[in-house]
């Protein structure tokens, strides 16, 4: 592949770190005591990682011991800055001892249960320097879950003799990282399991975790194309233009976006309005802007709308739990009882169809292969005859084109600290823990480190019919700062045509512009 003159700037770009990581040799990673009441439940199937302290930085010197072999693989889809954290292990890793090894297992977790790899050297990651995409390795969904698929991830660390394992991915990867790491432990595996943030969706959060990498990223890539369609809707003065935004179950990358662009209407789905509700109030914002002669406008919807939506959650449960193999539409009709029967029957076509897709790696429906926006935008339609209006509308969905773009600063710094972090954490032993970074909103200079047990970020789902440990999903918060400021601003968007153009994501220049952080932290 051929470099574009922005990429080989980017490559010379020194991410700003906190001044603790700087000289790794100067502190290191400690248990802080400070330990987190778990369920019963999850003490029994943790039994080995549950009794964990989170891990902190001490001024106390570290010891670089003898050369370390460390294995490290993204897990799930992409997103922005996970270049830069395998950049920062590579070089945290050197700074401890010049003869440290990194592997990277190739394709995701499959590249470890399968045992492939690549030895990675500093040519190769020189490459790739607050670079978006994961093209250095690859990645991958599959999920280690099955004895026989840990049983092979055992192999291959023992068999390369890894001292850690460093798993780069989101909720259900880090989930992944737990149930691996204390597996190790359980069979005297000594090689040490590590988590990092990472989603775009920004659902991956904690008191400690305020955010995970990529989320930066993708929302200021989704703000430019919003910011750059609501100019030509008030220059065309004749299209509505209904956006879904990629986040799967939660409304994070929405909110953050509206913050940005001042949309007549954004959706969050954390507000849980019924399917009628949401149809009612997008048709009256729609015919009160064409009381004022405005006949175009901007909605924003995010992708896991239908998830929170009453009807649908209920409908949706049924399905996951007793039809997940099944795809004939009529037969499907014919199992569910009242009211899901009905809800299901007044349903376009399409969207039954939909609903009825191949499940997605957890057995349950793939939210991303609904069209809500095309199912709202056909609703609202048939709202709006009754009301003697018509619309030109336009349904987009932004989603793949977040995912591997240029990190901005806040993503490469981010992201560059994290491996760093990770390099220390492999040096002092620490398994069973996600890597975090307290004061966000604040520069890099006042960033504070840290590590976390996974397990304490854990509860029960329903998985493929049964409950299971998984981390959490963290929702939009309705209580926020974020939120409530958005609330309040919503109702001067309805008819104000307030929109914003954050426009392109800039690297150089001034640091109001270049270093800016998201802007519900």
């Amino acid at each position: 592949m051929t470099i574009s003159r922005l990429q080989t700037k980017r490559l010379a770009y020194q991410p700003l770190i906190p001044p603790a990581l700087r000289d790794l040799s100067r502190v290191s990673l400690q248990h802080s005591g400070q330990r987190t009441a778990l369920p019963e439940a999850l003490c029994k199937i943790f039994p080995k990682t549950h009794p964990f302290s989170e891990w902190c930085l001490d001024k106390k010197s570290g010891q670089p011991g003898r050369p370390l072999k460390v294995g490290v693989l993204f897990s799930g889809g992409q997103a922005a800055g996970g270049h830069n954290v395998i950049s920062g292990l590579y070089d945290g890793l050197i700074q401890i001892h010049p003869k440290n090894q990194l592997l990277g297992f190739l394709d995701g977790p499959a590249g470890l249960v399968e045992n492939r790899y690549q030895v990675l050297t500093a040519a190769m990651i020189d490459q790739v320097r607050n670079l978006g995409g994961f093209d250095l390795i690859g990645s991958g969904r599959t999920k280690i879950e099955t004895p026989e698929q840990f049983q092979a991830a055992a192999r291959s660390a023992s068999a390369l003799q890894l001292d850690a394992i460093i798993i780069i991915g989101g909720d259900d990867s880090n989930t992944n990282a737990a149930h691996l790491a204390e597996y190790f432990l359980q069979n005297n595996i000594e090689t040490r399991v590590i988590g990092a943030p990472k989603t775009i969706d920004g659902d991956l959060r904690s008191p400690d975790i305020e955010m995970s990498f990529g989320f930066d990223s993708a929302a200021k890539t989704y703000s430019e194309l919003i910011g750059n369609i609501a100019r030509d809707a008030m220059s065309a003065k004749k299209y509505y233009h209904f956006i879904k935004l990629m986040g799967r179950s939660a409304s994070h990358l929405v909110l953050e976006c509206a913050l940005a662009t001042c949309p007549n209407l954004a959706i969050i789905g954390e507000e849980k309005q019924t399917l009628a509700h949401i149809v009612a109030n997008i048709a009256q914002l729609i015919e009160d802007r064409h009381a004022h002669g405005k006949d175009y406008g901007i909605v924003l919807l995010p992708e896991g709308l239908i998830e929170f939506i009453p009807e649908f959650k209920a409908l949706i449960a049924a399905l996951n739990l007793n039809l997940a193999d099944e795809k004939d539409p009529q037969k499907v009709q014919k199992q569910l009882t009242e009211p899901h029967r009905s809800f299901f029957a007044s349903l376009p076509e399409k969207i039954g169809q939909q609903l009825l897709l191949d499940r997605d790696p957890h057995g349950n429906v793939q939210l991303s292969k609904i069209e809500t926006e095309v199912l709202l935008l056909d609703l609202v339609k048939k709202e709006l005859k009754g009301r003697n209006i018509k619309i030109d509308a336009q349904p987009h969905f932004f989603g793949y084109e977040g995912r591997a773009c240029f990190p901005t600063n806040f993503d490469a710094n981010y992201c560059y600290s994290l491996g760093l972090l990770a390099a220390l954490a492999v040096r002092d032993h620490a398994t069973g823990v996600i890597l975090a970074i307290k004061h966000l909103s604040r520069s890099p200079a006042e960033w504070e480190p840290k590590a976390v047990p996974i397990v304490q970020l854990m509860g029960f789902e329903m998985r493929s019919g049964k409950e299971k440990p998984v981390i959490a999903k963290t929702v939009v918060d309705l209580q926020s700062r974020a939120y409530r400021l958005f609330a309040q601003e919503q109702k001067i968007w309805r008819l104000g045509d307030c929109y914003q153009m954050p426009g392109p994501i800039q690297f150089y220049g001034d640091p109001e512009l270049t270093d800016s952080v998201p802007l519900t932290l």
